[in-house]
């Protein structure tokens, strides 16, 4: 579930460092390609646990920004879960312009890792941290570490505090909607700049 050196991109911070929402959003800017036609985001977890909240939450988090044009897979009302990730992956893979996927889910791990968020390239395993066998999902992944992994892996993801979830998938959210207003205040700069341009050789 951690960062391993084969990865192409990747990128650790703790949700409580200084500065983490901006820093964050600009990994991200850099990496999500807010221009492609069919950008998804799948927030996967369930509300029935405490730990594996992370993805529901940050899904409804983001339903809540109106303004953010992209289609959102897992909230709190609708979760990404076991039961239904299967046929989410093989929907997602009929669509005529492949989608782009962003998978969004909490992980385990050391306690001194506790509260790290993970982004990086290519997929996530749901279901890794209890042993559960379901499809990977993502181009590019966001993960949290909400608490200890290794062993009792349900008990410890029904026993995590809602705190630590919670503000984790906030961070998350509030990143990723701010790296998208980056990239649109972006496109509005190239453009007027581009009009400027354009009428200045007329």
């Amino acid at each position: 579930m951690l960062i391993t050196s084969n990865q192409p991109f990747s990128h650790v911070l703790h949700y409580k460092e200084s500065g983490a929402i901006w820093r964050l959003s600009s990994f991200l800017l850099e990496h999500i390609p807010f221009h492609h036609e069919n950008l998804v985001f799948c927030c996967i977890g369930t509300d029935r646990s405490t730990g594996d909240s992370l993805g529901p939450l940050a899904g409804s988090f983001l339903k809540q920004y109106v303004s953010f044009p992209y289609d959102i897979i897992g909230t709190l009302e609708k979760p990404l879960h076991a039961l239904n990730l299967t046929d989410t992956v093989d929907n997602l893979s009929t669509h005529e312009i492949k989608p782009f996927v962003v998978a969004i889910d909490a992980c385990l791990g050391s306690q001194q890792r506790i509260g790290e968020i993970i982004v990086h390239e290519g997929p996530l395993l749901p279901g890794k941290a209890v042993k559960k066998e379901l499809p990977p999902i993502g181009d590019m992944s966001i993960k949290g570490i909400v608490n200890i992994g290794g062993f009792m892996e349900h008990a410890v993801l029904q026993n995590t505090r809602l705190h630590v979830t919670y503000e984790m998938s906030q961070q998350i959210s509030r990143a990723l909607f701010l790296a998208w207003s980056r990239y649109s205040l972006k496109k509005v700069h190239e453009h007027n700049r581009d009009g400027h341009n354009e009428y200045s050789r007329k």
